[in-house]
């Protein structure tokens, strides 16, 4: 995104507002944006170059999706992790990957394995503290392909929609030591599973994967507090 002259430069031949969801989406599943901070609308529409409406539906379009909370007449914040949201999201994840790499190890490990090379090798490249916006992406684009393989990109669009929470709380979890290559470890595993066409082995790999963020979840909040939805 290009800035002039202290505004975002939009793309006009698209529409605004959902340039102005994409980018806050992506601040605030980087944690960019803090969960609790409050979001101006005056101050949004000056920073986009833009009228109340594209904001306006933008924000309505985050609070779908549970990433913000909007206070009528009085703020719009950023909303804090909900934890249980993430539990179910995994629960979602888990059964649907644990069947895609089943059926690949099945059908198709060979062309799996090696489309699942090559992102581990650029995710390799990039696995550092000062690249983890790269390394994220590439992690997102290594469960794509266990989608695009087994011909369910509608369940991947699901699947994203409903693990916002759960990349939230991955995003605080990657500064931990040693995350990086736990993941990068993980996702060999995975990759290995399926190449020599064992399918309960790459079914436990997956688990032990995406179980690894919620299993750290008294670590996170210790760390992070006031960013997490608090139990009754």
């Amino acid at each position: 995104m290009l800035i002039k002259d202290g505004v975002a430069q939009l793309d006009r031949s698209r529409q605004v507002a959902v340039q102005v969801y994409d980018i806050l989406k992506d601040r605030i599943l980087s944690v960019a944006l803090e969960p609790g901070v409050v979001l101006s609308r005056a101050a949004l529409q000056q920073e986009f170059g833009v009228s109340q409406t594209p904001v306006r539906d933008a924000l309505l379009r985050l609070q779908e999706d549970g990433l913000v909370d909007i206070y009528p007449q009085y703020a719009t914040r950023v909303s804090r992790i909900d934890v249980e949201h993430a539990r179910q999201a995994q629960f979602l994840r888990l059964s649907v990957e644990i069947e895609a790499v089943r059926r690949l190890a099945a059908d198709t490990p060979v062309e799996t394995a090696a489309a699942l090379a090559s992102i581990l090798e650029q995710q390799q490249q990039v696995a550092h503290p000062s690249t983890y916006d790269q390394f994220d992406v590439l992690d997102r684009e290594f469960h794509r392909v266990l989608y695009e393989r087994t011909n369910n990109p509608l369940a991947w669009k699901v699947v994203r929609r409903q693990s916002v929470h759960l990349d939230r709380l991955r995003r605080l979890n990657l500064p931990m030591p040693g995350k990086l290559q736990s993941l990068l470890e993980d996702h060999r595993d995975i990759l290995k599973a399926i190449g020599r066409g064992d399918s309960d082995g790459a079914a436990a790999a997956l688990r032990k994967h995406l179980s690894g963020t919620l299993s750290m979840i008294g670590a996170i909040r210790e760390r992070f507090p006031n960013y997490i939805v608090q139990s009754e």
